[in-house]
């Protein structure tokens, strides 16, 4: 019966991690608030369930995400970024913690846009960008950040709360 729990409680949330990605495309904004949601519910997954079965529950939702995710963008996002929460606590133990995420976060974001931009040849992204032009990219980029961290703080308390326990 007790190994049944992770499996049951994975594929229950995984199941909402679909529903919030799918339900993603109804607002622009949504493109990086549901895979952060999605990365919320990873942390549960991981703290409950351990590393092995976050891991799973993430290759599973990352696929899902993108063949059933209106929003692309959003799937892909959470591809590139999705797996933090597993690697956060890792990170934390490192010197110099905050560049370390910076440089993963930075790292895997103009990744996932080169791959977006080049490979896959996202026109309605290319479009975007020049709209935006270069100030509008950093700005972006800054913001990315800037949310990229308050995550990573959440998640800080999130854990720090849980284990007091």
């Amino acid at each position: 019966m007790r190994k049944a729990y992770p499996v049951a409680l994975g594929g229950v949330l995984a199941a909402l991690a679909i529903v919030i990605m799918t339900l993603g495309g109804l607002i622009p904004v949504a493109t990086y608030v549901c895979p952060m949601l999605c990365a919320l519910l990873l942390f549960a997954v991981k703290l409950f369930c351990g590393d092995r079965i976050g891991w799973a529950w993430y290759g599973a939702v990352a696929v899902l995400s993108l063949l059933l995710a209106p929003d692309k963008e959003a799937a892909a996002v959470f591809v590139a970024l999705g797996y933090y929460p597993i690697l956060q606590p890792k990170l934390e133990k490192m010197p110099v913690q905050w560049l370390w995420k910076g440089l993963l976060f930075n790292a895997a974001s103009v990744a996932l846009y080169a791959v977006l931009l080049y490979v896959f040849g996202m026109e309605q992204l290319v479009a975007e960008f020049q709209e935006l032009g270069m100030i509008g990219l950093v700005v972006t980029l800054v913001l990315g950040n800037l949310c990229f961290f308050l995550l990573d703080r959440v998640l800080h308390m999130l854990r720090r709360r849980f284990h007091k326990k």
